[in-house]
């Protein structure tokens, strides 16, 4: 079976020099959230062409990518097609279509998701790199053949990064060449929250004092902690920005001092965070967040916020050791969230100072791109 064009009801891909090209697959939509895998290909997209892959949406006629680009370069391809087709195939035959349009570049499998293998696994490239920035399989919902499909990633994987010290220590059994790159930090983006911002207007009529969080709201959030806090809490206000997903809305604790608020963009974060006093991370202790290594921290204390946590063990190991965030479980978070309302001294900004100076999505970026450029030269002429 002929593949068809995959860029139909799209512009062609634009001329480029025969730069390498990293195609990427990914679990969550450009759109989404602005996290790891935005900051990582942004930053790739000046030295590669860069496609990344959503996973795919139903429509209407033949099979094809829906195509935009974003500011940085980075091509953004949703898969479209007909509910009665199978996804698998179709995606194979797009991606198949997508790597012959792209012509003989250096071409490099960028995997976020291990589901990807299904319809990836007999396509060539030149290198294979899995970018685990979290332990999908312990998600709810996951695929049941998750688990079997990232061992074969890892059998496949020229090089693998983990998104924190937690994954890289379960990875590192199963993989030859693993590599941590916790998360990193916009420093010069959020560390606009220390200065006087306009206020958004629809956090100017939440009444003052505030403890912010931002992120996803799914199983990973602990619902029954914000609710405790809140009630004994009644004069703090708890703003929380960030798209549910994977619960029940009607789950969400509602009293008069928590404020759910939805998404917000990337670009407006600071503007809000600027209007808080303190900023907090109410994660579930569950197999959820067992590996996880949240980006929110860093970023938090880049605006200047004092952060109060529950023990997610790369966060403890990272932060709380330091005593740059305060850990606090349910018998502790309302002192804990009420001590961090006041002013922090100077010794912990200096601290927090110091340990971001080292921290930059640019330089993680560069670390990877040099153990992806070195391996890329040792497989010349193997493959």
């Amino acid at each position: 079976m002929n593949s068809p064009s995959p860029f139909l009801h799209a512009e062609p891909l634009p001329p480029h020099a025969a730069r390498p090209v990293i195609l990427c697959f990914s679990h969550l939509r450009w759109d989404f959230v602005h996290q790891r895998p935005q900051h990582l290909l942004n930053a790739a997209a000046l030295d590669y062409r860069v496609h990344f892959i959503e996973e795919p949406e139903l429509g209407v006629g033949p099979a094809h990518f829906r195509m935009r680009v974003a500011p940085s370069g980075v091509t953004v391809l949703t898969p479209v097609f007909e509910r009665q087709l199978d996804p698998v195939e179709e995606q194979g035959l797009l991606i198949e279509g997508l790597q012959r349009s792209l012509g003989p570049v250096p071409l490099i499998h960028w995997f976020y998701t291990p589901m990807a293998l299904r319809f990836v696994r007999d396509l060539p490239c030149d290198l294979c790199v899995y970018d685990c920035m979290d332990e999908l399989s312990a998600f709810r919902f996951a695929p049941p053949d998750l688990g079997a499909l990232e061992a074969e990633l890892l059998s496949r994987a020229d090089l693998v990064f983990t998104g924190g010290q937690s994954l890289f220590a379960a990875k590192r059994r199963r993989h030859p060449d693993v590599h941590c790159f916790p998360s990193s930090v916009d420093t010069g983006h959020f560390a606009r929250a220390r200065r006087p911002l306009a206020e958004p207007a629809d956090q100017a009529g939440i009444a003052r004092l505030r403890i912010g969080f931002v992120g996803v709201i799914d199983e990973r959030i602990d619902l029954g902690l914000i609710a405790q806090a809140a009630g004994a809490l009644p004069d703090v206000q708890f703003v929380m920005l960030g798209p549910t997903a994977k619960i029940d809305p009607d789950a969400l604790p509602r009293a008069p001092n928590i404020h759910w608020m939805g998404p917000r963009s990337y670009a407006d974060l600071p503007s809000y965070m600027a209007h808080w006093q303190a900023a907090w991370m109410p994660f579930a202790l569950n197999d959820a967040t067992r590996f996880i290594s949240p980006t929110k921290t860093p970023e938090f204390l880049a605006a200047g916020l004092p952060v109060t946590s529950t023990a997610v063990a790369d966060v403890v190991a990272a932060y709380g050791r330091q005593g740059l965030v305060t850990i606090a479980d349910a018998g502790t978070i309302a002192t804990a969230l009420r001590d961090s309302l006041e002013p922090q001294d100077a010794d912990w900004r200096r601290a927090v100072d110091r340990t971001l100076a080292s921290m930059s999505w640019a330089g993680t970026w560069a670390a990877m791109h040099a153990l992806v450029a070195a391996r890329m030269r040792a497989t010349e002429g193997v493959r």
